[in-house]
């Protein structure tokens, strides 16, 4: 698969995920995942590294997804996103109308306290465009957090049924878009964004 770099150095690698594909094997082991394509070519190119993923990304999800090129680069990444030095913007599509331009999501899910920022930047007739920051880092949190709210994600089929909304996708609308953090070695601050994949794009026009 062709899978886009969006930013590379000698200590890290970061990808815009497709979506449809797992960033690592789920219990059942699976044989294809990012991690997988990324360290045959890797590989086949002759490189001498291995690539770590530093956080992952539901496999319905797109957007930047972070690598490193060791383990020792990958434990400063893990401890950096543990201490909240790591910020994230998704960019997401939820049912309906908020009731608030802007808020805080503060729900705990499995006993754990889980925020989330959000702020809706644009209104549809039968759904919203919404900048979503998740402020703690728990599994399927900005899924599980719109719920709570009552505005599911457009597509979601995990956590309620596609076929109760006349609005659907093949996907749940939702990307990671854009990261904030300082690099491990150089101390530099970098800013990785991309644009809206094509699918989402598509259904935006699609969907006025």
């Amino acid at each position: 698969m062709n899978i886009p770099v969006v930013f590379e150095d000698d200590w890290l690698l970061v990808v815009n995920k497709p979506a449809g594909l797992l960033s690592v094997p789920t219990p059942k082991h699976e044989a294809r995942t990012l991690t997988s394509i990324l360290n045959q070519d890797a590989g086949d190119r002759g490189l001498k590294y291995r690539l770590y993923p530093c956080h992952r990304l539901d496999r319905e999800t797109s957007g930047l997804l972070i690598y490193a090129k060791s383990r020792g680069i990958e434990a400063k990444m893990i401890e950096a996103f543990r201490d909240k030095l790591i910020s994230k913007k998704y960019i997401a599509f939820v049912h309906g109308k908020l009731s608030q331009p802007q808020g805080l999501i503060n729900s705990a899910i499995e006993g754990r306290s889980a925020l989330t920022k959000y702020r809706v930047i644009q209104e549809k007739s039968n759904y919203s465009v919404v900048e979503v920051s998740p402020i703690t880092g728990r599994t399927n949190q900005i899924r599980i957090h719109f719920k709570h709210i009552q505005h599911l994600l457009v597509g979601e089929d995990k956590f309620a049924f596609r076929k109760d909304f006349a609005l659907r996708f093949k996907r749940i609308c939702l990307e990671a878009q854009e990261l904030n953090f300082k690099h491990p070695v150089t101390g530099k601050d970098l800013k990785i964004s991309i644009d809206l994949a094509a699918d989402l794009e598509k259904f935006l026009k699609e969907h006025e």
